[in-house]
């Protein structure tokens, strides 16, 4: 079992990010609110991480802290909720808002993450709300509001921006809508700023 990584920060292509490990890159798959978090490329970097071994292929998930690793892997014991629809869910509401929709049965927030049906949002509420009526709030850097720090945008920054909603479950036109309309909101901006004002408005 892989459960931590510490190497430098080679690549970010949301979700996935890759880390040198004394040589070795680890392709590692991570949450929008952990790759808000990331320091830049080339800067050293530490994940809490959760090993998958399918059939098919080994895939690693990865999380700035263990609180958010421990809702991972209580979210994917729920009948439905795949590792997938894990990061999923904690790309698109944040650890904090998620214990808050569960706490207060609220179904329509947790509806508009892509995968998450009536049916698979109220198994959640069910299945989870025992193990979230003490959740201790994590930092706020977690939440997906907050300044972003605008750098002059290009064609790529938009690209990779839908790429990545695309890659977290959104229909390609929900992505360029939601992308465009970020665009105009904040102007010159990179791909990380561009995806988390997307997921605000589609939240």
């Amino acid at each position: 079992m892989i459960g931590r990584l510490r190497g430098t920060l080679l690549e970010k292509t949301p979700p996935q990010i890759l880390v040198d490990v004394q040589g070795v890159g680890y392709e590692v798959e991570a949450p929008m609110s952990t790759i808000f978090e990331l320091p830049e490329l080339g800067q050293p970097v530490e994940l809490h991480t959760h090993f998958v071994v399918r059939e098919d292929a080994q895939l690693l998930y990865g999380f700035a802290t263990k609180q958010e690793r421990t809702l991972f892997r209580t979210l994917i014991k729920v009948n439905g909720v795949g590792p997938k629809m894990g990061i999923a869910i904690l790309s698109g509401i944040g650890a904090d808002d998620f214990a808050r929709c569960v706490n207060h049965d609220d179904t329509a927030a947790l509806v508009k993450i892509p995968g998450v049906g009536k049916k698979t949002a109220e198994r959640l509420i069910v299945e989870m709300r025992d193990k979230m009526k003490d959740w201790l709030p994590v930092a706020e850097g977690f939440a997906l509001v907050g300044d972003t720090t605008p750098i002059q945008n290009n064609e790529s920054a938009l690209v990779e921006a839908e790429s990545a909603l695309i890659a977290l479950g959104y229909k390609p036109a929900q992505a360029s809508k939601a992308v465009a309309q970020a665009q105009k909101q904040l102007g010159d901006a990179d791909a990380e700023a561009l995806i988390r004002q997307s997921l605000k408005a589609m939240l």
